[in-house]
């Protein structure tokens, strides 16, 4: 059996944890930050937990785990 391909735009965009679980980094930071309340640029700062309805398709996209 040859060895399943890795989505690579997958891999930049989400890691996964030692217990599985997937993270991934905010969306609206790139620009705009000014009109931003500093609260919410620190929420923004810190990885979340990718939504568990997601994990078939991306078990798929990333079939070793992100292990690069």
């Amino acid at each position: 059996m040859p060895k399943m391909k890795t989505r690579k735009s997958a891999v930049k965009r989400m890691h996964s944890t030692g217990t599985g679980k997937l993270m991934h980094r905010h969306t609206r930071r790139a620009h705009s930050m000014i009109s931003k309340s500093p609260g919410q640029k620190r929420r923004l700062y810190a990885e979340a937990v990718m939504d568990p309805g997601k994990n078939k398709v991306l078990s798929r996209q990333l079939p070793y785990g992100s292990k690069y």
